[in-house]
Order: structure tokens, then sequence, then C-alpha cells
């Protein structure tokens, strides 16, 4: 039924609308189409250095400008748009947490203008949502495993490029957006605004941006109300208020030196009124349990200053200085049969703390130096990219009361890396590189407070912190071969490397395994274990670093009327990282993941053009550490096994440009559920989007509906964060209006 249901949703789509750009004719929409395969369209982040994607050995994409602006016609969400455009990455789960939404079914490294906003010592997934989309000049997307940008990249990167100045008269831009669901659009209709300004005075540029918006209810298909908390301490996409400032300013000093320095504010305010009923199919607002929490907060501040030099001894010369400094406050939570783990009031019948309330707070430092030295004299094109890193990292997360739930972790981090690109003949190119990152980790000793686990509670336990070091090499190889002057095939091997979320380990010290909680808790917990000493050592609960490894094979072509790009890939891993949530633990075993990949568009006439991305991934790992890999991974890493959107696009004589898509997606039913109260087998599902634009007045009016036929589906990356039914986002209507002066 599904199927049939996207086949006659894809060929009414492409009968009736199209996809929209900003002012552009038929032509120019029909170049737009092809943005994220150009082979001659410029990136950085796959080398740290300007190169064609007709250079890179492996998938990469370039979401640019004219495409951003017609995805925010129907979302805002980053994560959402990048799922729309990007075969790797998984379904956006539709709130201000980042849980679940994998790459090519592993983790994600997220960049601005090439400088993380991950949290590696307590990774914490609320990273995309806070991105402001109004000031990105392009997105850079790398599939695959990565290591030139530090950890973190085991799965891809997703690098935000930022706008910048070239007028030298000052232009500005004011947006103005509404959104409302249909099923009450009085309870949901939320604003949302945008300016910024910009200009090139002489050597002298500028960019000042600033945003704010209100998300209020939110609803999913058959009018139910959302909760605000669907994923269970991750926040909701509902009662939100949202803010960011950005600046930046620039400066040639002359020809070839340019120094940049830019800051960043982002502040999140979200206020629920209930807590979430999780046991109900699918979960809903507990309206007869208002919630006591704090609100869940987000009050970060981001630097940096960036000197470049092309005429530098050695060749070009890039020296990039940062500092984030990253406050996360996350939900209040209750005792139930969901979440089964809290911090202990010491009343049984009433077990949850009043500053049961986690906030993050983290420091990071770093400079970046990397150096594009031309080798021209040793062989024509030949050049070496090299460089080295220095992060400074320093994170904590306490309660309300001001108690440490994870032991405080600094850690010092350097790094080098080299990349040298061999032009072989005028087909074919070679690439490689290396890196190797030494990191030293002080772990303070702090007291675990005491907890309520499933159906008791465990008093507080002391953990010794240290000294430790620790380190690893990776490596990269891959090569391009020009089949003609538009088809090229591609391949390669690369390494990713992650620090597999340390924080986490500490905060469920004496949890993370039944032969922990027997050496923490004695015969408290285990019978006849002996005394309990409750003590344990980071030495002894430590994880490993992951290391990834991705092989890949692909095809990609480019013609002024037709382009695209499929690959092959596979991945692996002696130290995969999976959470179960029915006992709240982390667990490392060895495991694989492949898949197949595809993006493709076709100009039917100069004014109308179609396309699609398709998507399959699958993996196993050894869950039982037998030595096989014959297990399914769980839902949280895999939601769905395929997924895709079709489009189309119609550019009309009086300047009206339609938009239509179907997403559609696989269920999956491989995981066994051994606990009646969750929910393991996931549905399939097809959406329609559609969207519009007119120049009217001095500006352009833009009109998008998502969900067009207001579908009751299940969206299945929030579902898989507890392995609750949680909904997706009925029928939403956004109307715009951008003038430019």
């Amino acid at each position: 039924m599904v199927r049939n249901f996207v086949l006659g949703a894809a060929l009414s789509s492409v009968a009736f609308v199209g996809p929209t750009w900003p002012g552009a004719g038929g032509e120019a929409w029909a170049e737009d189409a092809t943005s994220t395969t150009r082979l001659d369209a410029v990136v950085v982040t796959a080398g740290r250095t300007e190169q064609p994607i007709s250079a890179i050995p492996g998938s990469v994409a370039v979401i640019d400008r004219d495409t951003i602006e017609a995805e925010m016609r129907v979302t805002t969400d980053p994560a959402r748009l990048i799922s729309r455009v990007v075969p790797g990455f998984s379904i956006g789960n539709q709130t201000l947490s980042g849980a679940s939404e994998t790459f090519r079914g592993r983790g994600v490294l997220v960049l601005v203008d090439g400088i993380p906003r991950n949290t590696p010592l307590r990774d914490v997934s609320r990273v995309l949502s806070l991105i402001d989309l109004s000031r990105v000049e392009r997105i850079e997307v790398v599939n695959g495993a990565s290591s030139l940008y530090g950890s973190g990249a085991t799965g891809g990167t997703i690098n935000f490029i930022t706008r910048k100045s070239e007028d030298d008269t000052p232009k500005i831009t004011v947006e103005t957006r509404a959104r409302a669901f249909t099923e009450n659009v009085g309870k949901s209709i939320g604003p949302e605004a945008t300016i910024s300004v910009e200009q090139k005075i002489g050597d002298l540029d500028y960019f000042v941006s600033a945003n704010g918006r209100k998300v209020r209810r939110t609803y999913d298909g058959k009018g139910r109300e959302l909760p605000s908390d669907a994923m269970l301490g991750q926040g909701g996409g509902d009662r939100t208020t949202y803010g960011n400032l950005y600046g930046r300013l620039g400066y040639d000093i002359d020809g070839s030196k340019r120094i940049e320095v830019s800051a960043e504010t982002v502040n999140l305010d979200q206020s629920p009124d209930y807590f979430t009923n999780y046991l109900a199919r699918p979960a809903v607002p507990f309206f007869n349990a208002p919630y006591t929490g704090l609100p869940v907060t987000e009050k970060s501040r981001y630097f940096s200053a960036q000197y470049s030099d092309t005429d530098f001894l050695l060749g070009g010369l890039n020296i990039r200085l940062f500092h984030n400094d990253i406050n996360k406050r996350f939900p209040f939570t209750q005792f139930d049969a969901v979440n089964n783990q809290v911090y202990y009031s010491g009343d049984p019948a009433n077990p949850v703390a009043s500053f049961n309330q986690t906030t993050l707070q983290t420091r990071r430092t770093g400079v970046n130096a990397t150096v594009d030295t031309p080798l021209d004299d040793v062989r024509e094109g030949m050049a070496l990219t090299w460089g080295l890193d220095y992060v400074r990292d320093e994170t904590s997360q306490v309660l309300l009361n001001g108690w440490n739930t994870m032991t405080p972790l600094s850690q010092d981090s350097v790094a080098a890396f080299a990349q040298l690109q061999v032009p072989v003949t005028d087909r074919l190119k070679l690439q490689g590189g290396l890196r190797y990152e030494r990191y030293f980790l002080d772990v303070e000793s702090f007291t675990r407070p005491a907890v309520y686990y499933i159906n008791r509670a465990y008093p507080a336990i002391s953990v010794g912190g240290g000294t430790f070091e620790y380190d690893d090499w990776t490596f990269n190889a891959g090569a391009t071969f020009d089949l003609t002057d538009d088809a090229q095939l591609f391949g390669g091997f690369s390494q990713g490397f992650s620090l597999t979320d340390i924080g986490s380990f500490t905060r469920r010290a004496g949890f993370n395994t039944s032969a922990e909680l027997c050496d923490a808790y004695g015969n408290l917990a285990c019978p006849g274990a002996g005394a309990p000493d409750l003590a344990l050592s980071y030495a002894s609960i430590a994880p490993k670093p992951q290391l990834v490894n991705t092989y890949e094979v692909g095809l990609r072509t480019e013609t002024p009327d037709y382009g695209g790009t499929v690959s092959a890939w596979l991945s692996t891993s002696e130290d995969g990282v999976n959470y179960d949530p029915a006992t709240n633990r982390v667990s490392q075993q060895k495991e694989k993941l492949w898949g197949v990949e595809a993006t493709g568009w076709f100009a039917v006439a100069p004014s109308t053009t179609i396309g699609a991305i398709l998507a399959y991934r699958e993996g196993r790992y050894d869950a039982n550490r037998d030595g096989r890999v014959d297990s399914w991974l769980p839902n949280n890493r895999i939601a769905t096994p395929f997924r895709g959107v079709v489009y189309a696009s119609h550019a009309f004589d009086n300047g009206l440009n339609i938009r239509g898509e179907v997403e559609f997606f696989s269920g999956r039913d491989k995981i066994p559920t051994p606990n009646p109260l969750l929910v393991t087998t996931l549905d399939a599902a097809a959406l329609v989007n559609v969207s519009a634009t007119k120049k009217v007045g001095p500006g352009d009016l833009s009109l998008g509906i998502e969900n067009l036929f207001d579908t009751d589906y299940m969206n299945p990356t929030a579902s898989v964060t507890r392995n609750t039914v949680v909904n997706g986002f009925g029928r939403t209507v956004t109307l715009s209006y951008k003038v430019t002066f």
C-alpha cells in the first residue's frame, strides 16, 4: 500500500508542482538542481583546502544558497533540510535535539566555517538545530569517516559556510515568516524575523545578522498535540523561543593577506506546560501532570579569528583560532516505566529529587594551522596540504543543586596531519594522507550522587580520577578517474576517530555493566558478591576510543541536461558504540554497516526539472561478543534502511516558481521486543511537501506546505531514541516575505 501511495504521489507531484528557487527561471533552476554534484564546485571541507569535487575520491555534496532558501520555505530546521538533500543523513527528529540523527548509521561532525560545534567529552546532540540558516551561504557535506578536523566524524562531516560581503554599498535584507499547523492555527502560529546588513568598504567588509523565532504548540496528522519532551530528557519542538545574533568583520591587509573575526550568541528557551506520557501510543502530553522543572535553555557563545596568506613562503597559509562557550540545560524528568533511572530524593515513595535536572557546561579553545604547499617542481599539479591542531576542552555537567553528575573533565589534544594530491595522468588522480593525534585527559575524582534505578535506591559512590594519555593514527587514500569530460569514477578508504562520550560513562558509574554494578555495590545489588565498597576508578570503566574504517566506490556525472552520483560503501569498527534504552547502558562491540546511495536530476525542459535522492543502509554487530558479527544493529543506529525523495520543479513565464517533493522511508522490524512497554517495530510512510514563490512588490512572497495530506505517521528517528512511539508533524503552512534593499 505504501509503495502504491509513493508512486501515485510522486506522479501527481510531477504533474502539478516543482522545486522553487528564488527568482530563478527555468535555466537557472536547472543549474541549481546540479548544485550538489557539480564537478567544478569548489569545496574546502574534504581536504582543509580548496578543491573541486572532481578531485575528491568520495561522495561530497554542496548545498548552495538557492537550495537552502528553497527548502527554508518549508522548514528552517537544518537537520530536516539536509535529510531531504543528502541521502546518507537520517530523517530529522523534528525537535531541538539531534538524538538518533545519524550519518550512514554513525556520528556526524558539525562545523561552522571549519570550527567544530560538537561537545566530544559529553556528546550531547543539541547542535544542528541551533544553526541559523539565514546566514549560511552553502553547506558542504562529506560522506564517510574522516579525521581531518579531529574526532567525531565517524559517519560524515557537515560544514556550514557563512555568507561573505562583496557589495560596496550597504545591502539590507529583511525576512518575516509565520508558521502554523492547520489543525489549530490559533494555538500554533509562530512568528520569525531575520535582518542582515552587509557591505564591503574598500579593504574592509562586514556582515551582521539577527534572527528570532517562536514555536508554539505542535500537532500530528490526527490533530493530537505533540509532547514537549517526547524523547525523554532531550527537549521537544514546541513552546520554544530562539534568538541568534552574529557578526563578522574582515580586512584585506593586501592582495594576499586577510584577517577575519566573528562572534555569535545563541539563546533558546523551551518552557513545557506538561510532562510526557511515554506509555501512550503515540506519546502525548500528560495533561494531568503539569511540568515542574525549569525551562530547557541554551546560552552559548562562539568566537573565532582567522588569518590567511596566499603568498606564504611555503604556500597558502590559514590560521584559525576559536573559543566556544557552551551552556545547555536539559528537561526535568520523572521516574516511570520508560525512565528507570533518576537522582534519588531519599523517599522511595517519591524517588525523584527536586534537583533532578542537569546543565552541561563546555569550554573549547583551539587553533588550527593549515598550509597548502604546491609541489609543481616535483610534478605538475602535485600539492601537499599539512598542518597542526591544538584544542583545550573543559566539560562538566551539574544538577540544579550544583552537584556533579559526571566527573569534571579537561583535555588537551595536539595533532599533525598531511594530505598529498598527485595527478598521475590527465585522467587519473591519486590522493592520500594521515593524521596523528594525542590526547592528554585529566579526570577529576568525584562522588556520583545517589540514584533510584529500576525499583530500588542505590547510594552515592566515589569515582577515582587520574591523568590519562591516548593517541591514534588515522589514514586515507583514494583515486579519481575521468571516464569522459562529463563522467568520473572514484574510490577510496578513510578512517575516522571518536572519543565515545567519556562523560556519560562516569555519569552512569556503577551501572554501565552488570559486573560494574556488582563491583561497586557488592551484595547490595548482587547476592554473594561481598561487602560493598561504594567506589570505582575511572580506569576501570573508561570506554575505548572508536576507530571507524570507510570503503567507498562510486560514479558521478554532470552535463547541461542531467547529473548525479551513485556510490556503494562499507563501514567497519572493532569498537562500535550502541545505546540500549531499556537498560540505559552503552556497550562497545565489533560491527559493520553497508549501503548504496544515489542522487540525480534531469532537465525535462528549460523550465522544468525532476530529480531524486535514494539511500539504502543496514548493519550488524557482535551483540553477544562471540566473535561473529551476526546481530542486526539497534534501531537507534538504523531506523529506516531505505529512504528517498523525488521532486519536480517548474518556472512559469510570469515569475512564479513551484516545487513539489515526495519524501518516503521504509519501516524496520528486525529487532525483538523483550519489553512489551517498548516499541521496536517501525512503520513506513510517505509525505508530500510543496512550495511556491513569486516576486510581489519589492520582495519575494513564498508559501510552503509540509505534509500536504496531513498524514498521520511515526517519526522513525524520534521513536527509536527511547523505543516509544513518537509521531511526526501534521500539516504545517509557512508564509514568508523577503525584501533586500
